[in-house]
């Protein structure tokens, strides 16, 4: 009996070892013990290189919770602030490069500032919609991104609402020249039949959209809020000294009502809101017969006319070249504060020192022609622009003499068309 199971034994073993030469045998006819070691190989050196590579075991919690962090935020994505957003997104993303592209309107975009400030938003690569209903702007001001496709362009009055799904909302869409707002001054404040664009309506269907779909929004109020002011220079903690039945009164109670109703849908709906109040401002796109004192000197020069000096001459401005307000603004609306910010440069001219600016640089044979003032013109207005350098770290860099000459370039290839 025993020799029986001594001989099944070896039996099989006799069967296993005919099975591992078989096997052996298969593997080096088929070259399969080739690819196996050379894969082996392959491995072992990759994650001995890229040891980082491979999960570490206490890093699986964490990124679960992170991914079920980011789930929340998908679907619930305006219980979050864009400021934590941001500050989020930028502790997870490497060292140089930049957050998500955001998707921003800028109404008004046709304009003269509205252009400038959509050529840096697709600069930096974000996808932007324009609305314009091209009472005072050009679509020549964006000829230039109709290929862009990132780049959106629609004729609509901002007094009609209009859905969009955006982040952000610059709001600049108003007739902010004395020949634009003095034309139809009910068209520049309000009408209650709704024909036609306002300040006030305009504004309340912006920060209705911005309700709506969680956006933040810029108002770009103005300096005129001051009136003809008592205060020099003026600071934003002044409340202005403004006539209500004069005949700038459309343009400047405009604006101050915009800037009530932003406030308190900031209070109220709690809209994410930023205020701006702009100074002067100047460069290439402006309206070159818009009545605003830059334009018509750099404009009247060319043409070989006398510029028109209303009053004595005596009263001051302060000029801003376009980039450095643009860049306020972009600065303003990614801050946390509010506002309201004078953004303006605080060098201050005469209005005959302007004009001798003008002749030095295009022509100093011109001439200068005086009129009678116009009613409720500011004697002086001048920035403090204190809380701006102090909270956005934010100054204008361009001085006059350095932005005229870019802008009389701008005026003479248009004017020379013109012709």
């Amino acid at each position: 009996m025993k020799q029986l199971h001594r001989q099944a034994s070896l039996s099989k073993q006799h069967r296993a070892h005919h099975r591992t030469r078989s096997l052996a045998s298969y593997l080096v006819r088929e070259h399969r013990l080739l690819f196996v070691l050379l894969g082996f190989l392959l491995a072992s050196s990759f994650f001995l290189l890229y040891p980082s590579l491979a999960p570490h075991p206490s890093s699986l919690s964490s990124a679960s919770s992170a991914r079920a962090a980011e789930g929340a935020v998908t679907r619930y994505p305006r219980v979050f602030s864009t400021a934590a957003a941001n500050s989020n997104a930028a502790r997870r993303l490497p060292v140089g490069v930049r957050k998500k592209p955001l998707r921003v309107v800028v109404t008004g975009g046709a304009g003269f500032v509205g252009s400038h400030l959509v050529d840096k938003l697709l600069a930096r690569g974000d996808s932007v919609i324009v609305v314009d209903n091209f009472f005072t702007g050009r679509k020549d001001n964006l000829a230039h991104h109709l290929a862009n496709p990132r780049f959106e362009l629609i004729r609509h009055d901002v007094v009609e609402p209009i859905l969009l799904e955006v982040d952000q909302i610059y709001h600049l869409a108003c007739p902010a020249s004395p020949v634009h707002y003095k034309f139809n001054p009910i068209k520049t404040i309000i009408s209650f039949f709704f024909l036609y664009i306002t300040n006030v309506m305009g504004t309340l269907n912006m920060l209705g959209l911005a309700k709506r779909v969680g956006a933040r929004f810029l108002l770009t109020s103005t300096s005129e809020v001051y009136g003809d002011p008592l205060e020099h220079p003026q600071k934003e903690s002044y409340w202005g000294h403004v006539n209500p039945i004069g005949v700038r009164s459309c343009y400047d109670e405009g604006k101050r009502t915009a800037e009530t109703l932003t406030m308190d849908y900031h209070r109220g709906a709690g809209v994410e809101v930023r205020i701006a109040r702009i100074f002067n401002t100047y460069g290439p796109r402006m309206c070159l017969d818009d009545g605003r004192v830059v334009s018509n000197f750099v404009a009247q020069a060319l043409r070989k006319q006398p510029m028109t000096v209303y009053g004595d001459g005596k009263q001051t401005r302060s000029f801003q070249y376009v980039s450095d307000l643009v860049d306020g603004l972009v600065t303003l609306m990614e801050s946390k504060y509010i506002g309201p910010f004078n953004l303006g440069n605080p060098g201050e001219f005469t209005m005959l020192e302007l004009a001798q600016v003008v002749k030095e640089t295009i022509d100093p044979s011109a001439s200068v022609e005086f009129k009678p003032n116009t009613a409720d013109d500011p004697h002086m207005r001048k920035p403090d622009i204190s809380k701006a350098k102090s909270l956005l770290h934010w100054e204008p860099k361009v001085s006059l003499r350095q932005g005229l000459p870019r802008m009389v370039s701008d005026f003479q290839k248009r004017i020379l068309d013109e012709k």
